[in-house]
Parts: structure tokens; C-alpha cells; sequence
């Protein structure tokens, strides 16, 4: 614990100073970027090739009568109909997929237990996004966090609209909200394979409302909240746009589906909640292997399949970006999974269920933020990476930490989330496949893409997540921990979650 508070300090007194790239990120455009028509801000995937030019002005004959005024913009629906199946898909990837994932990893009298907690978990912060969670996200306030003005979607009707990335496209913003609120469920739905095994029903409720409060929802304003593109038609119209959007945002850093709001938020939260609650009774000395690789090879499965609305829903249009973060999302996974599976067999000899379902979920962690963003080639590059750096991260990194992360989260969820985030800024670059930075006020790809640049405000934002999540995480431990106790009894852990905590079992033979 004092190594994980020591590099906090550090962290924390690390001065993230400002940097202004020159090309505005077609994620987060810096100068250039506008931002979301309605108040709704979007994953930090701004489709480059997408983007609509404005058809050139044709000056008219002074005799002629003024020209028509615009018609209102109007949801398109495919892009609508895309949303609504991407929406479906995530939901689907957090129950039954995750909760299958992490059911069975534990052994069977934890098995129902770690339904619960994903499904009950999925349920009430769902109902918080719609109480005041998508305000506080998604509307324009300060840096850090939005306002109140929609708190019960004050405002938000069938009419409502939401920008997309391109200018004068447009979705309907109550889809909207369900496809955000979905992301944030998952997220905390991600922390409780952590602590698995011996934590409270209720410490685990009242963890998720604060956490959620406090670091979900800025994060998510931070990095995600913009105007829209709508806004960016002149360089000063761009600099008064961007000034209204989230702080990370303002700075450029690209995040297309969510490599610092969902996974390395929610790893940090895991990893400080294993240390808080403590290792498992029997830890290291008895055995406490996955009682269900079936389910758990379902589960990755359903994970798979719903990540593709989780990473090419991030595009918000049914369009060539979508497609191209459905292919990367697609390959990246398929060679993970390969390479963690293949060194794990020259390391022990056998290759694993395990390893090619834990490297499945490494490669989509990882290709997360990039998916929008780099060409295949990319793509490929992180997915061999999180293979084998998540490998790293599950058996030696956990060793370092000392922590008993019982299902691995900050393994792969923080590892590969760090890697993804960082390797974006690199494979980005259109001299390796990427999309670069799209100038929403020139409207083309942004000239002089610096690596170096975009990798320094990708660094920025993976040690901002890590501090203020690890900050808030602390505190709220902490704070339920004295009002209702982090951790069962001795002989409950050792009776079993299923039975003491819920009075069921998973199974009844």
C-alpha cells in the first residue's frame, strides 16, 4: 500500500502543463475542433475522412431575392439505426457478457455473487445517468464538470438532437443518452472483479455511487465534452468553442471509445479497492482457480461481439470510420489473443483457455482508443503488444504490486488501457496509417502531425486518470469503510458469497 500511495504523490505533483499541438486531433481537435450541436458531447472520435465540407458559397445577382435559409438539420436514419443496435450491443456485452467473464473465474460459492454485483451494479447506476449523470457529462459547465440543466433529461424529447463528428449530421439525442449511459455502467460494472470473493453487497452499491459521482462523470466531461462541429467556422469561432469543452479535451487528447474514462479509470478504482479490502482468505496458499472456463469462454465471446458497438457505435454515424474501428476492433482482439496464447505456451508449455480469453479482452482494451483513429497496420501492432504486455501486467506487474486483484482487472483493463492510450498518439500519424488530426475549420486533415507532440497529451491524460481516479477511490473506500465495512466475516468468505450474502446458490444439484 505505501509503494501504490507513493507513486500517487508523484503522480499527483507531476505538472501537467498545457500543450497546444498545432493540428487539432480529429478526436479532440485543439484550435480547429467545434463543439456538439444540442449540449451532447461524443467519444473522442472525430471522423476525419467523415467530416461534411460546407458547399462553397455561390454569390447571388444583386437583383436576386435572398437566398432560402437552411433547412433545420434532421436525424438520419441509418446513423439512428446504427446507434440503436451499437446501444444494444454494449449492453449486451455488460449482462450477460461480463458478468459471465468474471462468474466463472471465481470458484462456484462466489459464482452468484459476481452476478449480482455486475447486474445490480449495471441496473442503478443506469438509473443515475438518467437522474443527473448524463447532465453533469454531457452538458456545458466548467472543465471539469458540466451543469445541472438536465438533471431527469430535463429538455431531452423525441425531438431533441445530438452532433455526431460531422458537420450538419445529427442523431436523436434520447438514443444518445442510452448509448453514453451504457458506457458508464459497464465501467463500474468493471471494478467489482477487483475485489471479488469477500466484499460486502452494500460497500459495494455505496462505493459505485460515489465513485460514479466523482470520477466517472468528470472524466467522461473531461475528455469527451465538446460543442460539436457545427460550431467551428472560423478560427475565432473554434478558439470560443473549445474553450467551453472538457479539460482534456481542450488539450487534444484523443480517446475514441474509452481507453482512459472506462479502463484505466475503473483498473485504478480495482486496484485500490483490492488493497482496501484485502487479500482473500487462503490467498497464495490454497488453491482458487476458475471454477467455470466454459462460462468465462462464453462470456469473452459476448464481450467480443459487444465491443463492436462499444468501439464503431463510438463514430456515432453509420459511416467509413465506423467501419474502419469495426475491422480494427475486429483484428486487434483476433491477435491478442493469438499472442498471449502462444507466449504463454512457450512460457508454461500449454496453451490456455484462459490465456486466449484474457488476451482477447487485453486487445480490445487496448485497441479501444485507437480504434477510430489508426489504420490496420496499427491496429495489429497494439493488438500483438497487449498480448503480451497484458501477460506481463497479470503475472509479474501484479507480483510488484502485492495487491490481490482477484480477477485482474488493473492486468489488463489498466495495463492495456495505458498501452492503448499512448500507442494511439503514435499510430495516429498518417505516415503510419492513421487518420491524423482533422481541422474542422479548413475542414481536411491537419498538416505536420507531430508523434511526439500527440504522444506527450496522450501521456497527460493516461496520469490525470490515474491520480484523480486513485484519488477519489481512496476517499470513498475510506468513507465506506468506516460508515458500512469493506469486507464479510472470516467464516462467511469461507462459506461462500452465494449463501451468506444472498441466501442462494449458484448451483442446486
Amino acid at each position: 500500500m505505501k509503494k501504490l500511495l507513493t507513486a500517487l504523490a508523484l503522480a499527483s505533483a507531476m505538472s501537467f502543463a498545457p500543450i497546444w499541438a498545432e493540428d487539432a486531433p480529429a478526436a479532440a481537435p485543439v484550435a480547429e475542433a467545434a463543439a456538439p450541436a444540442a449540449d451532447a458531447g461524443a467519444p473522442a472520435a472525430a471522423p476525419a475522412a467523415e467530416a461534411a465540407a460546407p458547399a462553397a458559397a455561390v454569390a447571388a445577382p444583386a437583383a436576386e431575392a435572398a437566398p432560402a435559409a437552411a433547412p433545420a438539420p434532421s436525424a438520419n436514419k441509418g446513423d439512428n439505426a446504427w446507434i440503436f443496435i451499437a446501444t444494444a450491443l454494449v449492453i449486451l456485452m455488460s449482462i450477460p457478457g461480463l458478468a459471465l467473464f468474471y462468474g466463472g473465474l471465481v470458484r462456484s460459492k462466489n459464482m452468484l455473487s459476481v452476478l449480482m454485483q455486475v447486474f445490480v451494479v449495471f441496473s442503478m447506476i443506469s438509473v443515475l445517468w438518467v437522474i443527473y449523470g448524463y447532465s453533469v457529462a454531457f452538458t456545458e459547465g466548467n472543465a471539469f464538470f458540466g451543469s445541472f440543466g438536465k438533471l431527469f433529461l430535463k429538455g431531452v424529447t423525441d425531438a431533441s438532437l445530438a452532433a455526431t463528428w460531422s458537420k450538419g449530421v445529427v442523431i436523436s439525442e434520447l438514443i444518445y443518452v442510452v448509448f453514453q449511459g451504457a458506457f458508464a455502467a459497464i465501467t463500474c460494472g468493471l471494478i467489482v472483479g477487483a475485489f471479488a470473493e469477500r466484499v460486502k453487497f452494500s460497500a459495494v452499491l455505496a462505493f459505485m455511487v460515489i465513485w460514479f459521482t466523482f470520477s466517472y462523470l468528470p472524466m467522461a466531461h473531461m475528455v469527451w465534452y465538446w460543442a460539436g462541429p457545427d460550431a467551428y467556422t472560423s478560427a475565432d469561432a473554434a478558439a470560443a468553442a473549445t474553450a467551453t469543452a472538457g479539460w482534456l479535451f481542450q488539450k487534444g487528447a484523443l480517446d475514441f471509445a474509452g481507453g482512459t474514462v472506462v479502463h484505466i479509470n475503473a483498473a485504478v478504482a480495482g486496484l485500490v479497492g483490492a488493497y482496501f479490502v484485502g487479500k482473500r482468505v487462503g490467498y497464495g496458499k490454497e488453491a482458487m482457480t476458475p471454477h467455470n472456463m466454459t462460462m468465462t469462454m462464453i462470456g469473452a465471446s459476448l464481450l467480443w461481439v459487444g465491443w463492436f458497438g462499444f468501439n464503431a457505435g463510438s463514430a456515432l454515424e453509420a459511416n467509413g470510420i465506423a467501419a474502419l474501428a469495426f475491422l480494427n476492433t475486429w483484428v486487434a482482439t483476433a491477435l491478442a489473443a493469438f499472442a498471449w496464447m502462444a507466449v504463454e505456451w512457450m512460457w508454461k508449455g500449454k496453451p490456455s483457455m484462459l490465456g486466449a480469453a484474457s488476451g482477447a479482452v487485453a486487445g480490445l482494451v487496448a485497441i479501444t482508443p485507437a480504434a477510430g483513429f489508426v489504420g490496420v497496420g496499427g491496429a495489429l501492432a497494439i493488438g500483438a503488444l497487449a498480448g503480451v504486455v497484458c501477460l506481463w501486467g497479470v503475472h509479474g506487474l501484479k507480483k510488484l504490486l502485492g495487491a490481490d486483484d482477484a480477477l485482474d482487472v488493473f492486468g489488463v483493463h489498466g495495463v492495456g488501457g495505458i498501452l492503448g492510450a499512448i500507442l494511439t498518439g503514435v499510430f495516429a500519424d498518417p505516415a503510419l496509417g492513421g487518420l491524423g488530426v482533422w481541422d474542422y475549420v479548413a475542414n481536411g486533415v491537419a498538416p505536420g502531425y507531430s508523434i511526439g507532440s500527440q504522444v506527450w497529451i496522450q501521456t497527460q491524460g493516461v496520469l490525470v486518470t490515474l491520480v484523480w481516479s486513485a484519488l477519489v477511490s481512496v476517499i470513498a473506500f475510506k468513507l465506506v469503510d468506516l460508515v458500512l465495512g469493506l469486507r464479510v466475516p472470516e467464516d462467511e468468505e469461507r462459506e461462500g458469497l452465494d449463501v451468506t450474502s444472498h441466501g442462494e446458490k449458484a448451483y442446486n444439484l
